[in-house]
């Protein structure tokens, strides 16, 4: 055999042996690049969650499992060669199936993308905060329960207060960008910065101390006409019939369904005389003056009702059943109005006592 037929018969070897393998790479490179590119009829959206200091081996990995990439190693070296690792930002991020590999790290790695976005409306106590945090997988309601009385929280305008409990009113209704499963004090820090940034102010302080108010008993008060009204104008008018009642020694004490309900942990359509002598220092029917501590944590609308209302000559006010406040100056135009208030709620028309 000459040498010119040996080397022929080399090349067929080595192409017999190497066509295989480039076809496997060729179909392995057109899967990795279809799980690299963008898919047209990108999927579902999935919550992705990348945990503190997780790294690209944790991060692929985690991709892989949740469905949203196939290729663990690919990806691993499109971000380690893209110089996306040690980028990677904690927090809750939505992503697609079918995302490309850019993509996906450009929105792992993007700044201020963190946690997941929880509302405190205004008006909530301190146990019902605790129970929508729960209910998004924030912290546990007994935790945050327990951080929030027995923590120390050295905040300015808690200096000096000493409430039963004492972060009731001072977590400010806000939306918030939270981690899930975090540490209940730092979410309670979070909230109390967002209390200092929109509450604490020297306008505020000034102002409260004008109406014969400390900051402490504003945010009390606030609290109050907050359980108390649901409108802007219902609470300035709810405001000025509280400081009416506090202002007047005749009248003595401030007589709020709200504290009762708030002492007993309960709420109801009607407070019955019973209720009334519900043993508390919350029970403003029985100790004259602002409740212990705030009752609920206001908005600003409340706070803002107590501080900028227009004076008025109310000094009661009745809650028909859907909501609506009617206000008189006199017990006696009061009564008429209760007598009113519950025919309708057996089934009569109720005048309007404030056309």
């Amino acid at each position: 055999m000459t040498k010119k037929k040996k080397r022929r018969k080399k090349g067929k070897v080595l192409l017999c042996f190497f066509l295989p393998i480039l076809l496997l790479l060729s179909v392995i490179g057109a899967l990795v690049a279809k799980d690299l590119l963008p898919s047209a009829d990108a999927g579902e959206a999935l919550d992705f969650s990348v945990a503190d200091g997780a790294g690209t081996i944790m991060i692929a990995s985690d991709l892989k499992e949740a469905g949203i990439i196939k290729h663990e190693k690919a990806f691993l070296i499109y971000a380690e060669t893209g110089g996306y690792d040690q980028r990677w930002q904690r927090g809750a991020f939505e992503l697609k199936k079918g995302m490309g590999y850019h993509e996906i790290c450009e929105t792992l790695t993007a700044e201020g993308i963190h946690g997941e976005k929880v509302t405190i409306p205004e008006g909530k106590q301190l146990k019902q905060i605790a129970g929508i945090l729960e209910e998004h997988g924030i912290c546990s309601a007994d935790a945050f329960l327990s951080a929030a009385a027995e923590h120390h929280f050295d905040e300015p305008f808690l200096k000096g207060i000493d409430h039963e409990n004492p972060l009731e009113g001072y977590l400010f209704p806000n939306t918030y960008d939270f981690e899930k499963n975090s540490d209940p004090d730092v979410v309670i820090e979070a909230m109390l910065k967002s209390f200092e940034e929109n509450v604490w102010r020297e306008e505020y302080i000034d102002d409260a101390k004008a109406r014969g108010l400390s900051f402490d008993d504003l945010i009390i008060l606030a609290s109050v006409v907050e359980s108390e009204a649901t409108t802007k104008a219902d609470r300035e008018t709810v405001a000025g019939v509280f400081l009416n009642r506090l202002n007047d020694p005749s009248y003595g004490k401030l007589q709020s369904c709200v504290t009762v309900e708030y002492a007993m942990g309960v709420k109801k359509s009607i407070i019955s005389y019973e209720d009334t002598q519900f043993e508390s220092p919350y029970n403003t029917y029985l100790y004259p003056g602002l409740p212990v501590g705030p009752i609920c944590c206001p908005g600003i609308e409340s706070i803002e009702a107590v501080l900028y209302h227009d004076d008025n000559d109310y000094y009661y006010f009745q809650s028909d059943r859907e909501g609506k406040l009617y206000f008189a100056k006199t017990f006696a135009e009061h009564a008429a109005i209760q007598k009113q208030v519950q025919a309708h709620w057996q089934g009569e028309v109720i005048e309007d006592y404030n056309k």
